[in-house]
């Protein structure tokens, strides 16, 4: 009998649950609590949060290589499937008239892209600290996270770094859904009240034709100079090519829906089942958290001041807010971006204009993931 007892005991999770566990499964509640409440990126933030719950779970290893989340988490991330399906969906989401208007603004995306190689070096330099011992396929990994796209942070982490997967997927989604906090004071820190005034020029119409023919061009160029930023690339461009074809709207709209919306839940249930308490509760992890938020300043810092530049090269035709739009949050970006405008000059609309620049920052961030999948992956 009292054999009996100790085995029922034994199989409780009050028997086993460790003082981890139980913290990182109050970090999940922490992370469903800012989506719900605070609405920090809910559609992400809810179900990573609900996996960590889940992979914390002692006794049932849902998490595990035979557990449901395992199994997950092999079929979507370890083979990079999710983020590419996200990024296909992503482009028949967005509009890229904006960036066609005004080419331009792809200097803009490029240069918020700054932080992801400053932040490389950082990760690197980090190992002269006792504790830190990251390769430089853990840094390459780490330093995509300035970019402020939580796919390509996944797929190029689950290509050269699957074990720091979780910290890194959590510090992507996390710094994306801090934009409205941490974007205005280094924009308002680094322009003047009257280059906030800016008001910009309307942008010309652009035609279906020119809709049709850019993602075509998008990839020509991709498949001529960086073939290792195909597959984010190739994804991307394909659904906008469903979105503006004009022919295949049930593709579109499913692209747009229910393709995007089941990966989502997936993707964040996959990426919560990394954020056990044996991998996740570390050193490294504080550190990827730290090198994360370094990353994605320096990313917003490099924008606005590409914006100053352009803003000067052109006599003050170009308002140097949009700059930080050239991260690769999109759209969010862009609404801060209009509402800091707004905030300078109540008519003073800059959606539209900093959509050009947040489009951009999408392709950057993945030929960024590109260029370092070629320079580090080939090692």
């Amino acid at each position: 009998m009292n054999e009996s007892f100790q085995a029922l005991w034994q199989s409780m999770g009050i028997a086993n649950l460790t003082f981890g566990q139980l913290l990182m499964i109050a970090v999940g509640g922490l992370l469903i609590f800012l989506a719900i409440r605070k609405q920090f990126e809910p559609l992400l933030l809810v179900p990573i949060g609900f996996g960590a719950i889940l992979s914390n779970i002692p006794v049932a290893d849902i998490a595990g290589p035979e557990g449901l989340l395992g199994y997950v988490y092999l079929v979507g991330i370890e083979t990079g499937i999710f983020p590419l399906l996200i990024f296909m969906g992503v482009g028949a989401l967005t509009d890229f008239g904006s960036l066609i208007a005004r080419p331009s603004t792809l200097l803009l995306g490029a240069a918020a892209q700054f932080g992801i190689f400053v932040t490389l070096i950082g990760a690197l330099a980090l190992n002269l600290v006792p504790g830190f011992n990251f390769t430089l396929e853990d840094a390459a990994a780490i330093s995509i996270i300035g970019g402020a796209d939580g796919p390509t942070a996944i797929f190029l982490a689950s290509q050269l770094a699957p074990e720091l997967l979780g910290a890194i997927a959590v510090a992507a989604y996390s710094y994306m859904a801090l934009v409205p906090i941490i974007q205005p004071p280094i924009m308002k820190a680094l322009t003047t009240p009257e280059e906030r005034k800016v008001r910009m020029e309307n942008l010309r119409p652009v035609s279906k034709r020119e809709k049709i023919f850019f993602p075509l061009t998008v990839l020509a160029m991709c498949v001529l100079f960086l073939p290792s930023a195909a597959p984010l690339i190739g994804m991307l461009t394909f659904g906008n090519l469903l979105r503006e074809a004009g022919v295949v709207d049930r593709l579109s709209r499913a692209s747009q829906n229910e393709i995007i919306n089941v990966t989502t839940i997936f993707l964040g249930l996959a990426v919560g089942s990394k954020l056990s308490a044996d991998t996740f509760l570390s050193l490294e992890t504080l550190g990827i958290l730290a090198l994360g938020a370094f990353a994605f300043m320096i990313g917003t810092t490099a924008g606005v001041l590409m914006g100053k530049v352009m803003h000067k090269v052109t006599g003050g035709k170009v308002n140097p807010l949009i700059g930080a739009a050239g991260v690769s949050a999109v759209p969010m970006a862009a609404r801060v971006v209009n509402k800091v405008g707004i905030e300078a000059d109540h008519h003073n609309f800059l959606l539209m204009h900093a959509m050009g620049p947040n489009v951009a920052g999408v392709i950057g961030s993945a030929v960024a993931a590109g260029v370092l999948l070629a320079v580090v992956g080939g090692n």
